[in-house]
Formats: structure tokens, C-alpha cells, sequence
């Protein structure tokens, strides 16, 4: 039978939930006052055995750093109990005990006392935290002095390099610039193949498909469901949509992938079953208007994320006011930070439309692989034209929704060239 290194059991968390900042202080005076009682978790149960890396993903409020904060003893459970053999360092709020007034070098110590170490064993890490810190001169300096690069790195340095029996990550390996990202996730991969305990919370998907031999899935506080990290990431993608139920019943049967995508949409607009931009932009003159618009992974179903190195499609259905001669139906997708990163259109494909009339309404379907890097992008339709030889902009939506692209495999830039290597 496998040790277990942490046993969480029916484990509960409970707010209390005021109407107004006064009540608070009437209660702890006696008085009675209306509260509202909100489960942060409600009875979660996992075991964590020694060697496995466990990854838990939910959407946002489904109680993923409460339940670390628990296991690392910064918070008290209302119920249930948590057991922990061996000892912990935990990634959570980077430099949460250093003392701004002291210097770099002072608050390695006074973390590595806090963790439970004697001063000769911090003594014999001290070189491997500094050298992965890499801050020259500055870890003389008071932390007060530092930017906020230097101190997360300081920080991370810390807690990554005390060797502990189980290592708790909440979102903390995308701290400083990409080059110390990597060293981040190379230390991590270290872990891993040391055999040390990896409890792992991440809205990165790539990363949870990638590390973790067991998932454990959130959602509002309670235990969905856990297991393989592919099946768990899928039912995650569901829950992003509210499709709880179709979700069980997806990561219960066996996966078949179709041939060609096939519309997966149970009434409504297609836009309805994705997480749209609540702000988005538009503008043009309506003689066309984008009236609806889906992403859809390789098996059809409709979804802001996309697996790397898979077929997807982008789909958009434009309806016309007026008579348009020849429109053109386009895409593009961008970084977060508005960068355009590829796109095409109708025009650029070489894809004739016919004039179209008042109340003619198309579909445009767009196949592609997916060979972006993993991450966040937005996705903008359009519908545009040549009128007596001008261009018009009949409707644009800018930003309409995000897609976010789960990879294994990321190399340099945008996107991946899909080199095939032979070493002789």
C-alpha cells in the first residue's frame, strides 16, 4: 500500500458573511445580527501519497487556495481534519514573512528559523538560494530598496531551495522575467524527479497536463470529481461553460475523436456555451452584422480552450441589412497585450462570396491546425468590402472572447514550427 504524505478528510471552511462592517462588531459584543454562512469548501476529501505530483484545478471561488492554506496551516478548517507527513515548504504568498527593514540576507535566515531550520543548515543552502536568487550586492541591501522582480526571486529562492519532503505551488512559477520562469520550472521538474511530494494549484492547464499524475477537480467548494489529468482537464473545460453534467457523462466514456468537427450546441446562440468579453468593441456601418460566432475544439464541442498541435475550427454567422457586393468574412487572433498574431479571411484564402441581399444570412467556417504556443490570446470577427473601390467595415467585433491554448510542448516565439529532429 502507497504512504500517504497528505490526508484530506471531509475537510470544511466557513465565512461569515455581514450585511454591513458594523454587525461584525455588534456579534463580538453579544448582539444578534443577520449573518449568511458561505462553505469556501464543504466536505473535500483526497489522499496525496509520496512520490505523486496532484494537480487541483477549479474555475475562480471553487475553494483551490483555501484548501493549500489549510494543508500549510495559514488557515484553521471549520471541519474535518487534514493530516501531513513530512515536511513542507509552500509556495503561496512569495515573501509573505519577510521584514521589509532587513536586509535580503537577514530574511533568508529569518525564513529559513520560520521553516525550521537551525542556522548550519541554512548555512549549507545558503549558496544554492543566493545563486538561484541572483541578485549580486543587493541581498546586503534592505528588502525596502528592492524591485518587485528582485523580491520574488529572493522569495522563491527561499522556499524552492530548502529541499523539502512535499512542495505546495499556488500559481508562483510565472514569477520574474521568462528567464528565470524557466529556471522556476526546471527546479520544479527537479522535484518531480526526486520523487518529492508536488501538491500543485494552476489556471495553467498545460502545466497540470504535463506534471501531475492525479488531478482533483473543484467546483464552489465541493469535490467534482478526480483523476487523469486529461480527463479532469476536459471536465474542467465543461464546467467554464456551466456544462456540468454533459461534462460527467464526457469524462466517463471513452473519447472518440471525429473525423471532421461536427456543431455541438443545445439551442440558443453558439456564443452562448462561451466565456465572451463582457465589453467587447464593435463598430462598422451594419449593412452586415456578425449576429453570432463560435470556437469549437476537434470533437466538435464549443469551448474557449484548444489543445496544441490539434484541429479546431472558428465559425461566424453574419446576417445582411442591405445588399453588400462580394463581402469579405475574416478572423484574427491577438496577445493579451494586443499584439496580432495571425489571422486570415475569405479574400486571403481566395474563398469568392456572391452578393448578398437583405435578410440572406452565412455561415463561414474556418478549419485550422492549432500550432500557437500555450496561453491566453482573443479572437476579433469581421465582415468587410469593396464598394466603387473603397473599403468599408461593415461590422467588427474587436476582443469578442479569449481562447486559451493548452500545450505540452512550447518552443520559442508565437508559434511552432514542428521541427522534426535526428541526432546521428
Amino acid at each position: 500500500m502507497k504512504d500517504i504524505a497528505i490526508r484530506v478528510d471531509n475537510l470544511s471552511k466557513i465565512y461569515k458573511l455581514y450585511h454591513k462592517p458594523t454587525d461584525r462588531l455588534k456579534e463580538t459584543l453579544g448582539m444578534k445580527v443577520p449573518v449568511r454562512e458561505h462553505y469556501a469548501l464543504n466536505n473535500v476529501s483526497f489522499d496525496v501519497y509520496k512520490g505523486e505530483t496532484v494537480g487541483i484545478i477549479g474555475t475562480n471561488g471553487s475553494g483551490k487556495s483555501t484548501i493549500l492554506k489549510i494543508i500549510t496551516g495559514v488557515l484553521n478548517p471549520s471541519g474535518g481534519d487534514v493530516t501531513v507527513n513530512g515536511r513542507i515548504s509552500a509556495l503561496l504568498e512569495l515573501g509573505a514573512g519577510f521584514n521589509m527593514e532587513y536586509s535580503g540576507l537577514e530574511n533568508v535566515y529569518l525564513n529559513g528559523t520560520m521553516i525550521g531550520f537551525s542556522r548550519e543548515e541554512i548555512d549549507a543552502r545558503l549558496d544554492a538560494i543566493l545563486s538561484f536568487a541572483d541578485i549580486g550586492d543587493f541581498i546586503y541591501q534592505p528588502v525596502k530598496t528592492y524591485s518587485s522582480g528582485m523580491f520574488v526571486r529572493l522569495a522563491f529562492a527561499v522556499a524552492i531551495n530548502i529541499e523539502p519532503e512535499i512542495l505546495i505551488v499556488d500559481e508562483a512559477l510565472s514569477v520574474g522575467d521568462v528567464f528565470f520562469q524557466a529556471k522556476c520550472y526546471r527546479k520544479f521538474e527537479d522535484f518531480k524527479k526526486m520523487g518529492k511530494t508536488i501538491l500543485f494549484v494552476s489556471h495553467d492547464l498545460g502545466s497540470i497536463s504535463k506534471y501531475c499524475d492525479r488531478v482533483v477537480l473543484l467546483n464552489q467548494g465541493v469535490k467534482m470529481d478526480e483523476g487523469a489529468p486529461k480527463a479532469m482537464v476536459d471536465l474542467y473545460k465543461r464546467l467554464l461553460v456551466h456544462q456540468e453534467e454533459e461534462a460527467r457523462e464526457a469524462a466517463e466514456e471513452k473519447e472518440e475523436k471525429a473525423e471532421e468537427p461536427v456543431l455541438q450546441v443545445q439551442g440558443g446562440c453558439w456564443k452562448d456555451s462561451l466565456v465572451t468579453n463582457p465589453e467587447v468593441l464593435e463598430y462598422g456601418e451594419k449593412q452586415a452584422e456578425v449576429v453570432d460566432f463560435a470556437v469549437m475544439d476537434q470533437s466538435g464541442r464549443i469551448t474557449n480552450t484548444v489543445e496544441k498541435g490539434t484541429k479546431f475550427t472558428i465559425r461566424m454567422k453574419v446576417a445582411f441589412r442591405e445588399k453588400v457586393e462580394d463581402p469579405i468574412f475574416a478572423y484574427t487572433l491577438k496577445d493579451l497585450k494586443g499584439t496580432e498574431i495571425t489571422g486570415t479571411n475569405t479574400m486571403f484564402e481566395k474563398v469568392n462570396v456572391d452578393t448578398q441581399n437583405p435578410g440572406d444570412i452565412r455561415e463561414i467556417t474556418f478549419v485550422q491546425q492549432m500550432d500557437l504556443q500555450g496561453g491566453e490570446y482573443l479572437i476579433s470577427f469581421g465582415c468587410t468590402g469593396y464598394r466603387d473601390g473603397e473599403f468599408h467595415v461593415y461590422h467588427r467585433l474587436y476582443d469578442a472572447c479569449n481562447i486559451t491554448v493548452v500545450s505540452v510542448k512550447n518552443t520559442v516565439g508565437y508559434y511552432d514550427m514542428n521541427s522534426k529532429v535526428t541526432v546521428e
